[in-house]
C-alpha cells in the first residue's frame, strides 16, 4: 500500500494532565504536587468526620488508605524524586494529620 505523510501542526501549551500528573513545559512538578495535597486535604476533610462516629482504628487505617494515601502513591514514582524539601514537608505533613485524627502511625 501507498503511505501518505500529512503534516501536523503541534500546539505548544504550557501544562497539561495526563493520567491525572500534571506535566510542564519546564518538567517542574510543582502544580502536580499542589493538586495531591489539596486532594489529600480534601479527603482529610471526610476522615475527620469519620472520627466523630468512633470507628475502629483498623477501619479508620483502611480508609486512609484506601482514600487519601491513594492520592499520594497514584503517580509519586514519576515527581517525587524531583519534589522540594517543602513539597515533602508538605505532604508529610498531611500523614502526621492524618496519625492524629486516627491515634496510630502511619
Amino acid at each position: 500500500g501507498r503511505t501518505l505523510h500529512r503534516l501536523t501542526t503541534v500546539t505548544s501549551v504550557e501544562s497539561f494532565k495526563f493520567l491525572g500528573t500534571i506535566i510542564t513545559k519546564d518538567l517542574k512538578w510543582g502544580a502536580t504536587i499542589n493538586s495531591t495535597v489539596k486532594k489529600a486535604q480534601q479527603r482529610m476533610y471526610c476522615l475527620r468526620q469519620l472520627r466523630k462516629y468512633n470507628l475502629p482504628q483498623a477501619t479508620m487505617v483502611q480508609f486512609y488508605t484506601a482514600i487519601v494515601e491513594s492520592v499520594f502513591i497514584f503517580s509519586i514514582m514519576v515527581w517525587f524524586g524531583s519534589a522540594t524539601k517543602h513539597d515533602t514537608w508538605r505532604l508529610q505533613r498531611i500523614v502526621r494529620s492524618a496519625e492524629k485524627v486516627i491515634g496510630c502511625n502511619l
